[in-house]
């Protein structure tokens, strides 16, 4: 059943990995538009600018048709006030992503209330996948294919000056 309205999906996406982009179509397919909002945080370092990743996640997302995405910088909630939307989605993967997830939900009511967070579990297979752990594996010239989608495993290896082996490497 899709719930009218827009849900904003925020996080650094620092890059964009097949874990985001599932709790994306998970989101597309609950509500009418889902904004995917890059943060930029300027104090903390990033492989990505916030331009070069939300130019990944629209290629990643582009056959998702209720899906647009941004960047923003400062609070979440003033993020969701400015694209209208009412409720922020939130990734689980595993019981320990909860307690900070669930102090951020809590944080993010008190300064909008009435903003509902709906929490999304990626399928299986990702449970274990999270960007800080991909880049250290495309660092050190490890396989990310399946990892993340394609403009981001070509934009990792250009990153770390690789180049794209056949179909057998990354």
């Amino acid at each position: 059943m899709k719930h009218d309205g827009v849900a904003l999906f925020p996080g650094s996406f620092d890059p964009f990995t097949n874990g985001h982009l599932d709790l994306t179509e998970r989101g597309a397919l609950l509500f009418d538009r889902v904004v995917v909002a890059v943060a930029h945080n300027p104090a903390k370092t990033s492989l990505f600018t916030p331009e070069e990743r939300v130019d990944m996640i629209r290629d990643s997302v582009k056959k998702l048709k209720n899906v647009s995405v941004m960047h923003f910088a400062g609070l979440v909630v003033d993020c969701a006030r400015k694209v209208g939307a009412q409720t922020l989605i939130r990734g689980l993967r595993a019981v320990s992503d909860f307690e900070f997830e669930f102090q951020m939900a809590l944080m993010n009511r008190r300064l909008q209330p009435g903003l509902e967070i709906v929490f999304l579990m990626p399928d299986q297979e990702y449970t274990y996948l999270n960007s800080t752990l991909v880049k250290e594996v495309a660092k050190h010239g490890g396989r990310v294919r399946g990892l993340v989608p394609a403009t981001v495993e070509r934009r990792l290896l250009q990153r770390y000056g690789r180049r794209p082996a056949g179909r057998g490497k990354v």
